[in-house]
This record gives C-alpha cells, sequence and structure tokens, in this order.
C-alpha cells in the first residue's frame, strides 16, 4: 500500500483502540446501583465489553508502536529514535503524570470536588510528587507507557533478537513458556514484551504482509487469525488451569489485533478526521473524563440500570468530544504547553 494509506490506517486504528480503552475504564454499575443483583446483571454485561472485546486495545497499542519504531531500523539510527521517543514518549508521560497528581492534590482540597474524588486530603510534597511521576500512582492508565519506555530501552537488545528469524521465534516462544509457567520479571510485563518483541519481528519479516495492499488473500488470512484467537479465548482448559488460560489470552490479545489489521481494507478507509487524530491526548485526558463524568452522574443522575449502561456505552463519544475541544482551545491559545501534552505530535 501506498505510505499514506499506511498511515491514515494507523490512525484509523489507534482511534478505534483508543475508544476501547475508554470502554476498559468506564465500568459504573456498582457506583450507581450499589451491590445489588441488578447491579452486577448490568456490570456482567459492561464487562464483557471492557474485558474481553476492550481489552486487545492495549496490546494493540504496543504492537503498532513497535512497528513503526523498528520499520525501517538499523542500530545506526538508535539514537535518532531514542531521542524522537523522548519528546514524544518520555516528556508527556513526567508532565501527565505530575499534572494528575496536581489535580487530586487541589481537588482534595475543594469540598465538592473532594466528595467526588473521595481520596481525603491528598499531602503535597516533593516525595509524594516524584513517587506519582515515577510510578504513575495517580494516572493509572500510563502503566502502558511506563512499559513502552522501558521497552525501548531494551530495542537494540530486541532488535538483536529478531534480527534471526529463527532466533526471535525462539525467544517468543521462551516469553509464552514462561507466561504458562507463571513466571515474571521485575519491572516488565512479560505479556507487554511478547506483544513488542511480535511488532519487531513483523518489521523486520513481516513488512511486505502488513503493508502489503488489501486484496481477499488479506481478508482470508484476517478472518481465519480472528477465528483462532475467538476459538483460543473462549476455550475451557483443563490441567494447568492458570498457565494455559494466561496462554491462550495472551494469545487472543495477540491475534485479535493482528487479524483485524490484515480483515481491514485501507482503500475503504475515508481520510481520517482531525478528531481522530490526537490520540495519545485522548488516551492521556480519558481517564480524569471518566472518573469525573461517572462519579457526578452517580450523584446527579437516577440510580437506574439503564442509565449507567447508556452512560458506558456513550462514554467514548463523551470523552473524545470533550478532549477534542480542549484540544483545539490549547493548539490555539497554548501552543507550547499542547506541545510538550501531545508529545510533539
Amino acid at each position: 500500500m501506498e505510505e499514506k494509506d499506511f498511515r491514515n490506517k494507523i490512525t484509523w486504528f489507534t482511534f478505534l483502540y483508543s475508544l476501547l480503552v475508554i470502554w476498559v475504564h468506564s465500568y459504573n454499575a456498582v457506583l450507581f446501583l450499589g451491590n445489588t443483583r441488578t447491579a452486577y446483571k448490568t456490570d456482567w454485561m459492561e464487562r464483557f465489553l471492557g474485558d474481553t472485546v476492550a481489552q486487545i486495545a492495549v496490546p494493540g497499542f504496543f504492537l503498532i508502536s513497535s512497528y513503526l519504531f523498528f520499520r525501517g531500523f538499523t542500530l545506526e539510527r538508535l539514537w535518532v529514535k531514542w531521542n524522537s521517543r523522548i519528546r514524544s514518549v518520555l516528556v508527556p508521560y513526567i508532565i501527565w503524570n505530575f499534572l494528575y497528581y496536581l489535580g487530586y492534590v487541589i481537588g482534595s482540597r475543594v469540598p465538592l470536588l473532594s466528595a467526588v474524588i473521595g481520596k481525603g486530603k491528598i499531602p503535597f510534597t516533593f516525595l509524594k510528587a516524584a513517587e506519582a511521576v515515577l510510578h504513575f500512582t495517580y494516572n493509572y492508565v500510563f502503566w502502558y507507557l511506563n512499559q513502552l519506555i522501558l521497552l525501548i530501552l531494551l530495542a537494540p537488545l530486541i532488535f538483536l533478537l529478531v534480527k534471526r528469524w529463527q532466533a526471535g521465534c525462539l525467544f517468543m516462544a521462551g516469553i509464552l513458556t514462561a507466561i504458562y509457567l507463571g513466571e515474571v520479571l521485575p519491572l516488565l510485563n512479560l505479556d507487554a514484551l511478547l506483544y513488542y518483541t511480535f511488532g519487531a519481528f513483523a518489521a523486520v519479516h513481516g513488512k511486505k504482509i502488513v503493508e502489503r495492499s488489501w486484496d481477499l488473500k488479506h481478508f482470508a488470512a484476517g478472518a481465519a487469525v480472528l477465528i483462532a484467537a475467538f476459538f483460543l479465548k473462549g476455550l475451557d482448559f483443563p490441567g494447568n488451569i492458570r498457565g494455559e488460560l494466561a496462554a491462550s489470552v495472551v494469545f487472543y490479545r495477540l491475534l485479535a489485533p493482528l487479524g483485524l489489521w490484515l480483515l481491514v481494507p485501507e482503500n475503504y478507509l475515508t481520510e481520517a478526521k482531525e478528531w481522530m487524530k490526537q490520540n495519545f491526548f485522548l488516551y492521556a485526558i480519558h481517564f480524569a473524563m471518566v472518573r469525573l463524568i461517572n462519579k457526578t452522574g452517580a450523584l446527579l443522575l437516577p440510580a437506574v440500570p439503564a442509565v449507567p449502561f447508556g452512560l458506558f456505552l456513550f462514554m467514548p463519544v463523551l470523552c473524545v468530544f470533550f478532549s477534542y475541544q480542549i484540544g483545539r482551545f490549547l493548539r490555539r491559545f497554548l501552543p507550547a504547553l499542547w506541545y510538550l501534552l501531545n508529545g510533539g505530535r
């Protein structure tokens, strides 16, 4: 496919994953309805979308981030790649984590907001601020960026491992085996390492497949991969239940984004609108919006099942609308701040 079509497809997919991530963080049934049977029924419907369908979003982000990093990569370009990620990943990671902490500190001292936040009076100290920045204490969704930063630092090693396809396959098989056995790494999630490594492997060895113009072979391959993904997700494993379920879930979350990419024809995707292009800003700000909308809604709206479920379904639309309007304001009146918050995008 042509470069403009490839970039447009990337924008569409990152926008889709941004919407799905919003669902992951929008559960509200118990908040509205309390610990009741009705609340649990509503919660089950929300979690079917949030815990099954939407959980492919972050693996999809890892795959896209890795593929773009390693696309045309050589070790000579490492510093160029790292420097660009300092601007686009590390700087906004620090700024957003601090802003979330500062927002909680201020909100915890405002009577009406304090009731919505529900965390008591949050101390404002250097150590608490440093902890919030380093460990995303008040910005839980940035665990993804925390993992991404670690993976970017490991990029030279990952590249050397996947440069030869045999070594890359063995390495990914080793990661999957470790997941099956319940092993853990300090600081780094094994599933994140698997997704990022697969993205690197695809960039080094599978560019012709990933960027080939869509045809019926792509459609058939995408459909087969999606069917395999849902088959693995639905299996009821005997024996080593924990390990096999963990491995099957990871396989599902890896295969589903791959199947979707092959299934969707790039020539049928219209040019992405401007409000679809600020996905990093949407990802960064949506958690605060979701919490504020849900907690305010629980205080003001009637406690009937249709209200929380309807708000849950509609939450991505609300977040996209408000995020885009805030972004427009920042771009126009505070462009330097926008540049930092959006990672120079």
